[in-house]
């Protein structure tokens, strides 16, 4: 059988039994001869490939097949190559064509001999190692991370165009090894990256490190490189990494280091007790006024503890309530006075703030806190109470002295004008000398007056008098003695329970005017229809030793005599010796002692006076 002039022999054995996918074509590139792995290959039947153009069974090659072909007849190699790719249901596949001059014997071209060879593995490798370059050079650019490579046995070092970037060079700039090396900052930076490249050749070690570095241009960075090691073969052939700039972050994290240092600085130089809390109410951040309150000499023996930890339960639960009632309301509690017992034991008032500390979430995630110690300042505002109380108390004193003295002195003086006029007008002798005998009483009673003001200016004058402690009884036995007559005269008897032991801290000569003043008023206002009885008692109260003296005598309307009963000439009773000063003088030398003095009366019953001396000041 012959086609276009060739002889054709469809089942030639030698041809059909190759290895390789082959074909004779004639120079027609009509199909002569075919290898059954050919056939198999492309899934043909004889009956449909011999005789027929190539250009007939593949009928997606390109434009210029034929060309080539034709270049492959006069070729002087008779040896070319062409790629084809086939598209069927399983995906596209892709053979290279090698095609040979096919010659008879007496060295004629008569066509050509075509192997094809299956190369779609290594075409699907090269294009998912393209896709996978595509992929990393476009995380490069979005990450800004570039990618390095240095082959250590051609000492070849590739660099993506990020890492070109980086050292500020054109594209087609060729990197090497020991420019890249000497492109860090002369010194740490250059000798540590030259460490670690050298480790990982000897050693296979990874790394991963902040340095120095400056560009081509001159310009100094920060950049993070890491790097590792290559195999091949269980061998060390390369280094390989990442380069990255990170100047941006680290004058970033420069900036907040320095406002962290500002910040810390500010709040350990305050005067206030500064500190944050999670959301267990656990310490995360104290500063020095916190440490010093808490007696600690560091903020690691604070942070991470709750109150539970470092106060007694009773105030650990009070400021856990505090501390949840900020965070889930997310209402502020500020300027609230707190008394805590401080680490040396002393009682100290707080002024306490709690602002919640709001998350992105606008939920809480802790809270500040805020404290000073206002004991001083409780202090100072105490005293200066006292001593508004005390010049109050002076101020009222010295205005009813000075309405006393103008009222008393105007009263004798009326009295002395008044006397002289009539013993000037007087004719009878007789009547003279009684006016001059009531001049003479007015006299007294002037110089009587004189020395009881006298005596209470001396009583608030003298501040500096020294208090000394005196056993109580033994001022009462003194006391007792002195009024003996008068008591037995009046049958009154005194019932003294007192301990023996009972001290009092007093200016003496005051204890034996009040002690006296007291019981002989207690006498001397006793109930007709009964011998008087005086109790004496005292007990610590507060601060205080109170003595009370209680008598069964008249009794005072405290309703109606009440506001003046310590009043300078104020008297209750319609007694003849009755001058109202005694009990004037006696609250005057009571507070002149830091003490005070009480009393509770019913008519017809009896009074009974407590006397409060201070222990403490």
């Amino acid at each position: 059988m012959t086609l276009n002039g060739t002889k054709t022999i469809r089942n030639n054995p030698l041809v059909k039994q190759l290895p390789t996918a082959t074909v004779f074509t004639n120079k027609k590139f009509e199909v002569i001869y075919a290898s059954d792995k050919f056939m198999s290959n492309f899934s043909f039947d004889a009956k449909n490939t011999f005789g027929k153009p190539i250009n007939e069974l593949f009928t997606t090659l390109s434009n210029n097949w034929e060309k080539k072909l034709y270049n492959y007849l006069t070729d002087e190699s008779h040896d070319a190559n062409l790629n084809y790719t086939l598209k069927s249901a399983a995906g596209s596949k892709w053979y290279k064509w090698a095609c040979t001059a096919w010659q008879n014997d007496t060295g004629e071209t008569i066509g050509l001999i075509i192997h094809f060879e299956d190369i779609t593995a290594n075409k699907l490798r090269d294009e998912e190692g393209d896709r996978l370059q595509s992929l990393l050079d476009a995380m490069c650019e979005i990450s800004q991370i570039g990618v390095w490579d240095y082959d250590i046995l051609n000492d070849k070092l590739v660099c993506c165009d990020v890492i070109r970037k980086i050292y500020d060079v054109d594209q087609d700039y060729e990197f090497t090894f020991d420019a890249a090396i000497s492109s860090y900052k002369d010194g740490y930076s250059r000798n540590t990256v030259s460490m670690l490249v050298h480790e990982t050749m000897s050693k296979g070690t990874k790394w991963n490190e902040k340095l120095q570095f400056r560009t081509s241009k001159g310009k100094e960075i920060w950049v993070q490189i890491a790097g590792m090691p290559t195999y091949l073969d269980g061998k060390i052939v390369g280094v390989k990494g990442t380069l990255q700039n990170i100047e941006k972050e680290v004058q970033s994290e420069t900036k907040t280091k320095e406002n962290e240092l500002l910040l810390r600085t500010l709040i350990d130089n305050l005067p206030l007790n500064v500190f944050i809390k999670d959301t267990e109410s656990r310490k995360i951040l104290v500063n020095k006024s916190e440490c010093d309150y808490m007696g600690v000499d560091s903020a690691d023996k604070l942070l991470g503890k709750s109150d539970f930890e470092l106060f007694n339960e009773d105030v650990a639960s009070l400021s856990r309530a505090e501390d949840l009632q900020v965070m889930e309301t997310l209402i502020p509690i500020l300027s609230r006075e707190t008394i805590n017992e401080t680490k040396d034991g002393r009682i100290a008032t707080f002024l306490t703030s709690k602002i919640p500390l709001l998350g992105n979430n606008g939920k809480a995630q802790g809270l500040v806190g805020i404290s000073m110690d206002i004991s001083d300042i409780k202090q100072k505002e105490q005293e200066l109470r006292d001593l508004i109380n005390v010049t109050s108390q002076q101020n009222r004193k010295l205005v009813n002295f000075a309405h006393i003295v103008s009222h008393n002195l105007r009263s004798h003086t009326a009295n002395f004008s008044m006397l002289l006029d009539f013993l000037t007008n007087e004719k009878n002798e007789e009547e003279k000398t009684h006016i001059v005998k009531m001049l003479t009483h007015a006299s007294d009673n002037l110089l009587e007056t004189l020395e009881n003001l006298n005596e209470v200016v001396a009583i608030n004058t003298n501040i500096n008098l020294e208090r000394k402690p005196i056993r109580l009884n033994q001022r009462i036995v003194s006391v007792k003695r002195n009024l003996k007559e008068f008591l037995v005269n009046n049958n009154a008897k005194i019932i003294n329970a007192i301990s023996e032991h009972t001290a009092i801290k007093v200016i003496p000569s005051y204890i034996d005017s009040i002690l006296m003043n007291f019981i002989t008023n207690a006498v001397k206002y006793k109930h007709p229809d009964r011998p008087p009885l005086i109790t004496l008692s005292a007990i610590s109260e507060n601060g205080f030793i109170v003595l009370s003296i209680e008598d069964n005598g008249l009794g005072i309307d405290l309703k109606k005599y009440g506001d003046k009963l310590f009043g300078m000439y104020k008297t209750f009773h319609d007694h003849s010796d009755s001058r109202g000063i005694g009990l004037y003088i006696t609250k005057n030398q009571i507070e002149a002692m830091n003490g005070k003095v009480t009393v509770a009366s019913e008519v017809g019953v009896g009074t009974t006076f407590k006397i409060y001396f201070n222990e403490q000041n």
